[in-house]
């Protein structure tokens, strides 16, 4: 319980989290930052780290931080660390994906839900790749599960570039231009817990609606 109420705490209060990195780390935050962020969209078993909120924190530092941080080097060195990411989350799912699925009387695992996967990702694969990017939990998801489903690589890597230079640049010049207001700069926690939220809340209510169509 305590994990998560640490975890809340760093997402809610993340930039007063991200002066501490700067003054400690000086410009080597740029890779401390596309460390959280290669971890986030890498490693399936850490979708709880920071993401959109992280980025538009660090945009709206980057006003503020003289040339401690920069929004430039932020464009380019973020979206190297999240199509990393990708990369590594969807080539760990292809691996694994015909070892986890070979089980008749799974429940979930078993090889019809894997051609089922596959044949999603044939049609809406690209669409996924490139919206995953701002919704939380689908951002870490999407890739191992377009591995699995062994969507095509050099689609699955175009929308991967796609989608990360234009979630980065969103939402770092977002924090960059609209952070250092004084009711946004007064208010931030709150608006980055709003960010958080939102986020949660997109894909619940797609699906909640995709449900009752179905129903």
């Amino acid at each position: 319980m305590h994990y998560f109420t640490d975890a809340w705490h760093i997402l809610t209060n993340i930039n007063e989290h991200l002066e501490q990195w700067v003054g400690l780390y000086g410009t080597q935050i740029h890779v401390v930052l596309a460390l959280v962020i290669f971890c986030e969209t890498g490693l399936v078993v850490m979708p709880f780290l920071p993401g959109d909120s992280l980025l538009f924190a660090a945009g709206a530092l980057t006003a503020g931080s003289g040339e401690t941080l920069s929004l430039g080097l932020l464009w380019v060195v973020l979206p190297l660390a999240a199509i990393l990411g990708d990369n590594l989350n969807y080539w760990i799912g292809r691996a694994l994906g015909p070892k986890v699925f070979r089980r008749p009387n799974s429940a979930i695992f078993k090889p019809e839900t894997l051609r089922k996967t596959q044949a999603f990702y044939g049609r809406h694969g690209r669409k996924t790749i490139l919206l995953a990017r701002f919704i939380p939990l689908m951002r870490t998801f999407a890739p191992f599960v377009a591995g699995v489903g062994r969507m095509d690589y050099g689609r699955f890597l175009l929308y991967s570039i796609l989608g990360a230079f234009l979630w980065v640049i969103t939402c770092t010049s977002a924090g960059h231009f609209f952070g250092q207001i004084p009711v946004v700069k007064a208010n931030f926690e709150l608006i980055v817990a709003g960010i958080v939220v939102v986020s949660i809340l997109m894909p619940l209510i797609g699906w909640w609606r995709a449900r009752r169509g179905d129903s």
